[in-house]
């Protein structure tokens, strides 16, 4: 069996990895530190908890036990992709070197520009950093990269769900091309491969595990609710973790739950400790000490449920974990292998237990499709019911407060025909149409005949109007004008001597029934 003191580590790092209880390395470390010793790239394949942080710490000390730093160029990177990973390095990086005078700088948001200046400035051995700080620090002309001998990039994968793979290129190409470039993913997908074929140069593929494999270790159970109402799903799935949870008794020493959103993340914690749990969320969101101050105090014991986003679904090194709640199933199956992996870690037992509802089966066909096997089905604990609240019908079929049943779909308009007018004070009776037909049909013919003779009256006098309103010549200057001294266009063109004719007796009566009214003798 190999041994740490077989892979020709620093006798100082030794010293330190053996006061830190280890003894044999992990296949991934026996694979990659050799030929990361001897200055090879080294492209790491292996599933979250096998030591992939120390693989590339051990060899990295080694090599820069020999040189000093200069100020604003570091002599080694290591990319993670969050902040809490990037601290967890720093933290085995202090562990592993406490023996040596090599520096370090931490460079990650939520920190000051100013502290991180500072240690920049007097010169540091090793940079780590999440790749936004990096590029923030660069672009400010704070930071030289041309002094790279050894580049890391931690949970590669999980650079590409968070979209840093541009950052990662633009990093690499102010590197020297000389570099050593160490790789660590525990998936190989395209975007990742077709970077490793460009910026590595004949790397030694160590590959430990079938990708996207779960631990034997892990006991994984699902188990499925189907909520009375949709609206109802989370708060359904809150009650059943709980009774989960409690059904584990004292074998759920601590856990850490999963939810997919950071507002998920903040009500189930909230509701955890509403009902007596000690719990404290964890997400992208919060301030970096509160992120950091949550952490410590998962890892020290004195809180046992870490209410979590995807955050810290990689890379943290948290051993004793007992158990793993998914309250969401994961929407990318890669994530279901890294948020169980929290679990089970260096050959411990752990316990994975997840939730799903009807709407969760693409994920879970997903995530078997994954594994490559299905995921045991639990049983939901004796004795659990959901509240009266969580088992409340849909509204559309529950009796309305002060409005009755819910009306179908489509009679809205139908209903609305059917409602009362409202009483808006005092209105004027109104009389049914049949009581004054008889009336109107008895008025009818003398008023028609009264409008008849009126339309004749008027018909005469517009006659009348009409010849006093013609122009009359004037022939002493051979010219042909108005009383207004127009022309008169009519004498110009033969085809139009013929005289105007008014409307005459022959119009239709309806066209001149509704002038009678309007128009008098005296209206012009």
């Amino acid at each position: 069996m190999t041994r740490f003191s077989d892979l020709h580590l620093d006798p100082l790092v030794l010293k330190a990895v053996a006061e830190a209880g280890y003894e044999t390395p992990t296949p991934i470390q026996a694979g990659a530190i050799p030929p990361a010793l001897i200055g090879k790239d080294v492209l790491g394949i292996a599933q979250t908890g096998t030591g992939k942080t120390a693989s590339f710490t051990l060899p990295m000390i080694t090599l820069l036990s020999k040189g000093r730093a200069r100020a604003r160029m570091p002599r080694s990177l290591v990319l993670a992709p969050t902040r809490e990973l990037a601290a967890q390095v720093a933290e085995n990086f202090d562990v592993y070197a406490k023996h040596t005078k090599l520096t370090k700088a931490l460079l990650i948001g939520g920190v000051s520009f100013g502290e991180q200046d500072k240690l920049i400035d007097r010169g540091v051995d090793v940079l780590i950093a999440t790749p936004g700080r990096l590029l923030d620090h660069f672009e400010r002309g704070k930071l030289l990269l041309t002094g790279v001998q050894i580049m890391v990039v931690d949970e590669a994968d999980r650079m590409l769900d968070m979209g840093f793979i541009p950052d990662i290129e633009r990093i690499f190409q102010l590197t020297p091309f000389t570099r050593q470039t160490l790789f660590f993913s525990a998936t190989m997908a395209p975007e990742i491969e077709r970077i490793t074929n460009t910026f590595l140069h004949t790397p030694v593929k160590i590959e430990v595990a079938r990708q996207a494999t779960t631990s034997e270790t892990i006991e994984q159970r699902l188990i499925e609710i189907i909520p009375a109402r949709k609206d109802q799903t989370a708060k359904a799935k809150r009650e059943l973790l709980r009774a989960v949870i409690r059904a584990e008794g004292e074998a759920c020493t601590n856990a850490i739950l999963f939810c997919n959103r950071k507002s998920e993340v903040d009500i189930l914690a909230k509701s955890l400790k509403t009902h007596g749990f000690d719990a404290a969320p964890i997400h992208g969101d919060l301030d970096q000490s509160q992120r950091m101050n949550t952490l410590d105090d998962f890892r020290e014991g004195t809180l046992r449920f870490l209410v979590a986003s995807d955050v810290a679904a990689r890379g943290l090194d948290i051993p004793a974990v007992s158990h793993v709640f998914n309250f969401d199933l994961p929407s990318h199956a890669e994530d279901y292998v890294h948020r169980i992996g929290r679990t089970g870690r260096a050959g411990r037992k752990g316990t994975a237990i997840s939730i799903a509802t009807p709407h969760d089966h693409k994920y879970l066909e997903a995530i078997e499709a994954l594994v490559k096997k299905p995921i045991p089905r639990g049983a939901i604990p004796e004795g659990f019911e959901l509240s009266e609240a969580a088992q409340r019908p849909p509204r559309k079929d529950e009796e309305r407060k002060g409005r009755g049943p819910a009306a179908p779909k489509g009679r809205g308009r139908e209903d609305r025909r059917e409602r009362p007018v409202k009483d808006h004070g005092q209105q004027a009776p109104m009389t049914p149409i049949e009581a004054v037909a008889p009336v109107i049909a008895a008025a009818e013919p003398a008023a028609t005949a009264e409008r008849h003779e009126d339309q004749r009256d008027d018909r005469r006098e517009d006659r009348r109007e009409d010849r006093r309103d013609r122009p009359r010549h004037d022939r002493r200057d051979g010219a042909d004008t108005d009383r207004g001294g127009r022309r008169d266009r009519r004498r110009e063109r033969p085809e139009d001597d013929a005289q105007v004719v008014g409307m005459g007796d022959h119009v239709p009566d309806f066209l001149t029934r509704g002038l009678a009214r309007v128009m008098t003798p005296h209206d012009d």
